[in-house]
């Protein structure tokens, strides 16, 4: 007995030549992908893609042609099979179908990672002026979301389409689409006003991915921006979530809108014996024996000088809000020390006088002496006189 009598025989079967078709068919399918990922992998070290992202595609790419390899063989082996296995045809066509439809999904969601990967690689966000790269990656990062939720909606309506019964479902549903869309636009008003407030976020250049701002009274850098929140992730670590219609109905705070430079103040209270001049030359040497401070701004001012104290303003600039903070710290130590070693004087304190009235003195003109008329408002002269004779006697509730 040959090879070719033994491999008719085998054939003559019908699961034998289906499992005969679908093995040559997985072969060539992996043999087929080695070769694109090789040349794939070739091409992507030429361009400098990044390994990571490029291997990604592999197992999509495999199991996909291995799907429609395996698809291609079941429609072989049913041409010419007999009655009684022909009936198993639509049911396996259906599921090999759906298979196909759901990695070719998987495979386009990869592909579209890919990209942005890609694209976000060539925008480096680890420099100082990096507002265009978070602009770009919040934009991206948005743009991959929705292209992900099309890509499923679309296979999952792709599968349900392979079913006749979905089909006719499917027509229905388009007749009466403007009754449902009334109805599940009322149901999820909220979400659906989420959904677009995060596009409208993402595109309007209000936050970026790593912000600093001040939103709801808590001071954090923009960790995440999805379709229907924003993550902030709060200076001690805390995460907290806001829905993204907040940043577009509440006013809040960017500190890093155009810029991540910074000006804050440092404000002290202190006694009004304090030299001034003698404290703005002690800032200006804290300030040159620290790399925290960008050289821009260094101001000190008396603001006030109300209430027993003198209000003493210092304004200082950084480079970004994390330096401004520890910069704003070193400096209120130092001068703070140097007022202990200094300047005592210049702390704040509070001064009492008791005193007691002198004994015979009496601080109220005799009404028949001499007085100037703007001290009294209803005596004095004739005019405070008469006007006091308003205000005095009986009140008449009618005419006399």
């Amino acid at each position: 007995m040959d090879l070719a009598s033994v491999w008719a025989d085998v054939v003559g079967h019908f699961w034998s030549r289906l499992g005969a078709d679908v093995v040559v068919g997985a072969v060539i399918a992996v043999v087929v992908a080695g070769v694109v990922g090789a040349v794939f992998r070739a091409i992507g070290r030429r361009r400098g893609w990044p390994d990571r992202a490029v291997h990604r595609l592999r197992w999509p790419f495999r199991w996909l042609l291995v799907a429609i390899a395996v698809w291609i063989a079941a429609t072989s082996a049913f041409d010419g099979a007999g009655s009684d296995v022909l009936q198993l045809r639509t049911p396996i066509d259906a599921v090999l179908n759906i298979v196909v439809i759901a990695l070719a999904a998987w495979f386009v969601a990869t592909i579209v990672s890919l990209v942005v990967d890609l694209l976000l690689a060539r925008y480096r966000t680890d420099v100082a002026d990096n507002r265009v790269a978070r602009r770009v990656r919040t934009q991206a990062l948005i743009i991959r979301r929705v292209a992900i939720v099309v890509i499923v909606v679309i296979a999952l309506a792709s599968a349900l389409l392979v079913f006749p019964a979905a089909r006719a479902a499917g027509a229905s549903l388009l007749a009466s689409a403007g009754v449902v869309s009334i109805i599940a636009g009322l149901a999820a008003q909220s979400t659906l006003g989420n959904v677009i407030a995060g596009m409208q976020l993402a595109f309007s250049g209000a936050i970026r991915v790593d912000d600093v701002v001040i939103a709801n009274g808590e001071w954090g850098r923009i960790e995440e921006i999805t379709l229907t929140y924003v993550v902030v992730h709060v200076w001690d670590d805390r995460r907290m979530v806001l829905p993204s219609t907040y940043f577009t109905t509440t006013p809040f705070e960017n500190w890093t809108r155009t810029s991540s430079q910074l000006m804050q103040s440092v404000d002290f209270d202190l006694d009004w014996l304090v030299d001034p001049q003698a404290m703005r030359d002690e800032m200006h040497r804290v300030l040159e024996r620290t790399d925290l401070w960008d050289g821009r701004v260094a101001v000190l001012q008396v603001t006030d000088a109300v209430g027993g104290m003198i209000h003493v303003r210092i304004l200082v600039t950084a480079v970004d809000a994390p330096t401004l903070f520890d910069l704003r710290c070193f400096v209120r130590e130092e001068l703070i020390r140097w007022l202990h070693q200094q300047q005592p004087a210049a702390l704040p304190r509070t001064r009492v006088q008791l005193t007691e009235p002198a004994v015979g003195t009496s601080t109220r003109t005799p009404r028949g002496g001499e007085q100037r008329d703007d001290r009294e408002l209803f005596g004095g002269s004739a005019q405070a006189d008469a006007r006091g004779k308003d205000f005095t006697g009986p009140v008449r509730t009618h005419p006399a």
